[in-house]
C-alpha cells in the first residue's frame, strides 16, 4: 500500500473531498486535478538529484493538489515553513535539494536575493499564468506509468527548530499510507464526516492527521488558509465539520476567545491532536459540548501513544510495543510513578525519564542528508524521543514536555508541564508557559510568562490569592518571577519558543513581577541590575538559558 493508491482509490468518488472558503471539489474533481499537476511535476523531473518538490505555501487547495500529484509521480514534497526568512530559508531549500520550487505571489519578496539553488524554470507561482496553463494542459489526462517505491521518500518534514538547525525527518509513502488507515480506525472516521484541519500542512499534524486521515476516510476535507482563533468555531459551523484536528496551543487560543450563547452550536463529535493540556481539554469539553483527545507521536515515527477508553484522566494512553521511559544518561527503566492522595506525582526523580523506544523495527526513516542526528536519535539501539514523561503501574504515559520543559528547584526536579496545569486555572490568563529562570547560586527559579485575556489586567494581589488557594501547587512551585507579555514567542506550529523565553529570563522588556513574602511586585531596573552582580560574583558570567540546560542535564 502506499499513499498514490489511497488517492487514486477516489478516482470515481463524487463525494465532496476538498472545500476551502467558497470553493469545494469532489474526491473524482480532486484526483484529476492531482493527475495534471503531477504530469506537470514529471516534466521537470532532474536526472542528477532526488525528486524533491519544494512548497512554499499557506493552507491553499494547490498545496492539497501537491499532495496528491508528488504521491502519484514518485515524488517527494518538502514544506518549506514561510515564517523562515533570509539565510535560514535558503538553506532549508538547499538542505533538502529541492528540484522545484512552488510558491504564492505573497512569497515571492521571501525568496528575493536568495540561492535556493532550484532554477527560474522549475519554479512556479501558483497565480501565474504559467501555472495555471500547465495544469489546464494536464486536466483529463490519465494517470502518469510510474512505479511508486512504498519505501523511497514522501514528505521531508522539518522539526519545530525551537533549538539548532531544524532537521528534515523522512517520512516514505509506505509509512504514512500505514498511518492513515490507523487514524482512521482510532478515530473512526467515515465518509459521512467533515475533518476541518486549519493545521500547516508543512507540519507533520496537518497531513498526517489533516490531509491523509480525511482521505483514507473519505471524509471531506476543509482547510482554511491560516489558523485564526477568532475563526475556530465560525469556520466550524460554516462547514458543518464534525472533526478538527489540533497541534500545541491551538486550543488555549480558541478557549480565549470570548464566550457565546451559541457555543454548543457545533455538529462536532471529536478534536483530536496533541499538547493540548488536560486543563484546557477539559474547559474545552465544557464550553463547546464535544470529547477532546490528545495523543503523542513525531513526525519521525519510533513512537506513538493512543488514548484507550480506560485511560486515567491527565494520561495520555497506551503505547506501541517496546515504548518505554528510560534515564537518559544510563539507559535504564525509571521506576513506575507513585501518586499523593490529591493525585500529583510524589516521586519525580525516580519516575521522569526520556520517552523511548526499544526494539528493531522503530520505524524512524530518518533525517534528510543528517547521519550526525540520526545517530544521536537511535543511539544505543534505542529511539530517543528528546520529550519527558513518567508511566503508571498500569503502564499509561503521562507527558512532561520537552527537555528544556524540566527545571531543578531547591534541589527538587519539577515538570513545567505540572506547574502550567494549575497556572492555567487563573481566570486573567489565556495562555501560560512556565519554565526555569536562573537561580544565583544553583539550579532555577520558577518563572512564568503570561498573555492575558483581551481586556484583563496583571492584578499582582489577586494573582497571589490564586495562589494560595490552590491546594495542588508545592511551595517550591510558586513562580519568582512572572512576566506579563504582550505576545507569546511561538513556532508556526503553535508551540511556544520555550528556550527564547529561558535566554531573556528576567532580563527582557516585558514587564515581570518579583515575588517577595507573599506577593508580589514589579521587577525594577536595580533589581535586574543586582543580580547581575550577584551572578558575577558567583563567576557564573553565562547565558541564563545555559544554567538551566545544566541544570537539566545534572539531573
Amino acid at each position: 500500500m502506499n499513499v498514490a493508491d489511497l488517492v487514486l482509490a477516489r478516482a470515481d468518488d463524487d463525494a465532496v473531498g476538498l472545500r476551502a472558503g467558497e470553493q469545494s471539489w469532489t474526491y473524482r474533481e480532486y484526483v484529476d486535478e492531482a493527475i495534471a499537476r503531477a504530469r506537470v511535476l514529471l516534466s521537470h523531473k532532474p536526472d542528477d538529484k532526488p525528486f524533491h518538490i519544494g512548497v512554499l505555501l499557506e493552507n491553499v487547495p494547490d498545496y492539497v493538489f501537491l499532495l496528491g500529484a508528488a504521491a502519484i509521480a514518485g515524488g517527494a514534497i518538502v514544506g518549506i515553513n514561510p515564517t523562515r526568512r533570509g539565510s535560514e530559508l535558503e538553506r532549508d531549500i538547499r538542505h533538502t535539494e529541492c528540484a522545484l520550487l512552488v510558491t504564492e505571489e505573497k512569497h515571492l519578496p521571501l525568496l528575493d536575493g536568495l540561492d535556493t539553488g532550484v532554477s527560474v524554470d522549475a519554479t512556479y507561482v501558483i497565480e501565474s499564468e504559467e501555472w495555471r496553463t500547465a495544469v489546464q494542459a494536464h486536466l483529463g489526462d490519465p494517470v502518469p506509468p510510474v512505479e511508486i517505491d512504498e519505501t523511497a521518500p514522501f514528505l521531508l518534514i522539518f522539526t519545530s527548530g525551537t533549538t539548532g538547525e531544524p532537521k528534515a525527518s523522512i517520512c516514505s509513502q509506505g509509512r504514512l499510507a500505514g498511518i492513515a488507515p490507523m487514524i482512521v480506525r482510532n478515530r473512526q472516521i467515515t465518509s459521512e464526516d467533515t475533518l476541518y484541519s486549519a493545521m500547516p500542512f508543512f507540519h507533520a499534524n496537518g497531513i498526517m492527521s489533516g490531509w491523509s486521515a480525511a482521505l483514507a476516510g473519505g471524509a471531506t476535507l476543509a482547510i482554511r488558509r491560516r489558523f485564526s482563533a477568532s475563526q475556530f468555531m465560525p469556520d466550524v459551523r460554516r462547514y458543518e465539520a464534525t472533526l478538527a484536528n489540533y497541534v500545541g496551543k491551538v486550543i488555549a487560543y480558541v478557549l480565549a476567545t470570548p464566550e457565546s450563547p451559541d457555543d454548543r452550536e457545533n455538529a462536532l463529535r471529536f478534536v483530536f491532536g496533541n499538547e493540548g493540556g488536560a486543563f484546557n481539554r477539559r474547559r474545552f469539553e465544557e464550553r463547546f459540548g464535544c470529547p477532546v483527545s490528545d495523543s503523542y507521536g513525531s513526525s519521525e515515527g519510533g513512537v506513538s501513544i493512543f488514548a484507550t477508553p480506560d485511560t486515567p484522566p491527565g494520561a495520555l494512553g497506551q503505547g506501541v510495543p517496546g515504548s518505554t521511559v528510560l534515564d537518559p544518561d544510563t539507559g535504564k527503566p525509571k521506576e513506575p510513578a507513585i501518586f499523593t492522595a490529591d493525585g500529583r506525582l510524589a516521586n519525580p526523580d525516580e519516575a521522569v525519564g526520556e520517552i523511548a523506544r526499544i526494539g528493531e523495527d522503530l520505524e524512524f526513516e530518518g533525517y534528510w542528508n543528517n547521519p550526525e542526528a540520526e545517530q544521536d536519535k537511535t543511539r544505543d539501539g534505542i529511539f530517543w524521543t528528546g520529550d519527558l514523561g513518567y508511566r503508571d503501574e498500569a503502564g499509561f504515559f503521562y507527558l512532561v514536555g520537552r527537555n528544556s520543559n524540566w527545571m531543578r528547584v531547591d534541589g527538587e526536579n519539577m515538570a513545567a508541564v505540572t506547574i502550567e496545569e494549575v497556572m492555567a486555572r487563573f481566570p486573567p490568563a489565556a495562555l501560560v508557559c512556565a519554565y526555569g529562570a536562573p537561580d544565583v547560586d544553583a539550579g532555577d527559579q520558577v518563572m512564568l510568562a503570561m498573555l492575558l485575556r483581551e481586556g484583563e489586567s496583571f492584578e499582582p494581589h489577586a494573582f497571589a490569592r490564586f495562589l494560595s488557594e490552590q491546594s495542588d501547587l508545592g511551595t517550591k512551585a510558586l513562580p519568582r518571577y512572572v512576566r506579563i507579555c504582550e505576545e507569546l514567542p511561538m513556532t508556526s506550529s503553535n508551540k511556544i519558543l520555550t528556550g527564547q523565553l529561558q535566554t531573556e529570563s528576567w532580563d527582557c522588556s516585558d514587564p515581570v513581577w518579583l515575588r517577595e513574602g507573599d506577593g508580589y511586585r514589579p521587577l525594577t531596573g536595580d533589581d535586574v541590575a543586582s543580580l547581575r552582580s550577584q551572578f558575577e560574583a558567583r563567576g557564573r558570567r553565562i547565558l541564563p538559558h545555559q544554567v538551566a540546560i545544566s541544570a537539566a542535564r545534572s539531573r
